[in-house]
């Protein structure tokens, strides 16, 4: 499958110490997993939870979904050990929490052999070298960390997250300027679906590939908002048509709904279908 129309519409995150929720996860459709094994597992728990993680992901089960191992940061006591059995894992990528350099991610690169690598975006200065670290060689992702960026920023909650644009708009430009995956950040309250769906939607409207969760309930919302609707996918093939039709005729533009179709709206169209077909093949797996 292409990998820009790899489908990363709801990408979940899992306990790596939960058994039941691991198991679980191989049933919810979403399109990615991180398997955490920071924020959600205790400090207790820490040490067998990456067993318990590798056991799972050896089982296997989880078909389609794109299976990404977060990590403690490199600078706690667990970080190096994590990274080393995450890259002995059946996973696709490793998430680092809290990069602020291309540095952090050239450590872990040294420990994670070829695995892909992944960016938690959650700080100011992550945000400031935003650009650095999308174009890392190693990078593959990007996931937003608005919890802990709010909290950086001393911000008060607001439905339209405008105290945060700044730091998702940088975070944007620099992931679609170096062709990596970028996700938004989690919505808390889990049981408000009009909450979520406004959000889901500001984020795919800014850009966003899909939306990080925190629970099950979610999964529908954020599939729904992140991909093509069924208007999106007529369209993009009645611009597709009209611009062939119009290239035969020897013109360079084609006119749909009354608006011009040039060469970019078709290469636009062109990725709504990929898309689309990406999110029927997975749902047929």
């Amino acid at each position: 499958m292409d990998m820009r129309a790899r489908p990363y519409r709801s990408v979940l995150y899992i306990p790596g110490s939960r058994e039941r929720a691991l198991d679980k996860a191989r049933g919810l459709p979403v399109d990615a997993i991180i398997f955490d094994l920071e924020d959600a597992v205790t400090v207790a728990e820490k040490p067998a939870a990456r067993a318990t993680l590798k056991a799972a992901l050896g089982q296997g089960g989880y078909g389609h979904r794109t299976r990404i191992v977060r990590i403690n940061g490199l600078d706690t006591e667990w970080g190096a050990e994590d990274a080393r059995a995450a890259a002995a894992m059946d996973c696709d990528a490793i998430l680092l929490p809290k990069v602020e350099s291309p540095a952090q991610l050239d450590a872990l690169a040294e420990i994670a052999d070829d695995t892909p690598l992944w960016a938690m975006m959650e700080t100011p200065l992550g945000m400031l070298n935003a650009a650095a670290i999308a174009a890392h060689p190693r990078l593959a992702g990007m996931v937003m960390g608005t919890n802990d960026l709010a909290k950086e920023l001393q911000t008060r909650f607001r439905a339209d997250r405008l105290p945060m644009m700044a730091g998702l708009g940088l975070c944007l430009l620099a992931a679609k300027a170096h062709g990596v995956v970028i996700v938004d950040g989690v919505y808390n309250a889990f049981k408000d679906d009009d909450g979520l769906r406004a959000e889901c939607e500001q984020g795919r409207d800014m850009g966003f590939d899909g939306k990080t969760l925190i629970h099950p309930a979610q999964v529908d919302i954020a599939n729904t908002a992140f991909a093509p609707s069924e208007a999106e996918v007529d369209l993009a093939r009645r611009q597709i048509a009209a611009f062939e039709t119009a290239e035969a005729e020897g013109q360079g533009v084609a006119v749909v709904d009354g608006k011009i179709v040039e060469n970019l709206h078709v290469a636009t169209a062109r990725e709504i279908l990929a898309k689309s077909e990406a999110i029927a093949q997975t749902a047929s797996e």
